[in-house]
């Protein structure tokens, strides 16, 4: 069983760049196989769940090739070979492993097919909801059916079937769900229309126009013609401001600190982040220098004096992955937090809001929980604890930068579900942890594959 040991440090003085974009590299992936022609993918996502999605797009016919890989873990730079959306049938069930986003999108995408695949998962995958995706997808007419062991959940056996368009307007705000929606909207005759209850991230329409497919959106509604086949073009990830954030949280902390993550997605709808951090007080410059589609840039932190702040309601579904970060900050700012109207975060990996409060209580903090989140009275001085991840990739990670604030020693267990989302954080947290403060000692180990 890996672990992370982690003590508090007196500086934070570093600039690098975090691996890419996990949603978009799922989307690419996906996007480049459904393409009519061979499409070069940049800074891709070598983790476990985007290679899932990965070799799930293989079996489905579309193959690839690695230029590059980040050494232990999977590709970064390759070609894939897209299919003109006329995928083939897989020969054996897809492993979608740990990721929500590529079974939901995955979903989407073969429920139209004229063949049968079935997705599964790990266990916690496989106790997570699928009937926000097969709900809608069977108002389209798709036949799938659930075979987990409650009700509702994976495995998914997806039957060959005719989809017809809907309109379709979603209870709850979720881009996963769209993206289902929209993906399988290409394979029906007519037009479908996804009509959001709040906004939320927009890669997939951000990629379907990369891909050269028409959309119209119209506010929170999205709609697009099927039978549009997607354009073949190279595409690179930005660094994912969600694995940036936990450095963002560190940096900002802790006095006289001045961290620089450089080359990050700075989309609008995945920076409330940043917003959220600006009211706690935290000193941030935003410098886009790049934006064809997603806006890319660099993201200047210099540390102080955080105090407590409101998460606002229409902030909550573009902060969902940053919650379990966000708590931290929570504990070490002055005054009072309050988390609300986050009651989706009880079905990710984990139940973050029990896992996040009785974390921080074992640190020392202050915490209140209610059934769609948090109060946290922050301010309080936090002590080392032994702290269970449970398999869950973002608390692993929020608690170790939650260790860099403690008096003693913070051992989190069950580390190796970080690699579902930013392969190299053990390499750039042990950087921190010796207060390291060159380039190089955060530059992650590539490895040039003949082709």
């Amino acid at each position: 069983m890996s672990q992370f040991r982690v003590t508090a440090i007196s500086k934070l003085r570093a600039e690098f760049s975090v691996p890419g974009d996990k949603s978009m590299s799922h989307r690419a992936a996906i996007f480049a196989g459904l393409s009519n022609g061979t499409c070069t993918i940049r800074n891709f996502l070598p983790s476990e769940d985007c290679v899932n999605t990965l070799n799930a797009m293989r079996s489905l016919g579309a193959t690839y090739d690695v230029l590059d890989e980040l050494v232990g873990y999977g590709p970064i730079n390759l070609r894939i070979h897209g299919q003109s959306m006329k995928l083939s049938a897989p020969s054996e069930p897809i492993d979608c492993g740990n990721a929500g986003t590529g079974m939901r999108l995955l979903a989407g995408l073969v429920a139209g097919q004229p063949f049968s695949t079935e997705l599964f998962g790990d266990a916690s995958l496989s106790s997570r909801p699928m009937g926000r995706i097969t709900i809608p997808l069977g108002q389209m007419g798709a036949k799938i059916e659930t075979l987990g062991e409650k009700p509702g959940c994976a495995p998914l056996r997806v039957h060959a079937a005719t989809l017809s368009p809907i309109t379709y307007e979603m209870p709850v705000a979720s881009a996963q769900v769209k993206s289902a929606v929209l993906l399988a909207g290409l394979f029906a005759e007519g037009k479908t229309t996804v009509i959001q209850p709040a906004e939320t991230r927009d890669h997939t329409e951000q990629m379907l126009a990369s891909f050269r497919i028409t959309t119209t959106c119209e506010g929170n509604t999205i709609s697009l013609e099927g039978g549009q086949v997607p354009q073949a073009c190279d595409f690179t990830v930005p660094g994912d401001i969600s694995s940036a954030a936990f450095w963002l949280v560190a940096a900002a902390g802790i006095p006289d600190s001045h961290l620089l993550i450089k080359d990050v997605g700075l989309n609008p709808t995945r920076t409330a982040i940043l917003k959220v951090l600006s009211r706690m007080g935290a000193r941030m410059t935003e410098i886009v220098h790049h934006s064809l589609g997603e806006p890319i840039g660099n993201i200047e932190v210099r540390g102080g004096v955080l105090s407590g702040t409101t998460i606002l309601i229409d902030e909550v579904p573009n902060l969902i992955d940053e919650i379990p970060v966000i708590a931290v900050a929570a504990a070490l700012a002055q005054g009072r937090t309050i988390i609300r109207n986050a009651k989706e975060l009880r079905v990710k990996e984990t139940d973050r809001i029990t896992t996040v409060v009785e974390g921080l209580r074992a640190m020392g903090a202050e915490v209140d929980e209610f059934e769609d989140g948090m109060e946290i009275e922050g301010g309080k001085p936090l002590h080392g604890a032994v702290i269970d991840s449970f398999g869950d990739h973002r608390i692993a990670m929020a608690f170790a930068i939650a260790g860099l604030f403690a008096k003693g020693e913070t051992i989190i267990q069950n580390t190796e579900c970080v690699n579902t989302s930013y392969p190299g954080f053990a390499h750039h947290l042990d950087a921190i942890l010796h207060e390291r403060s060159s380039a190089s000692d955060f530059v992650l180990p590539t490895l040039a594959t003949p082709h």
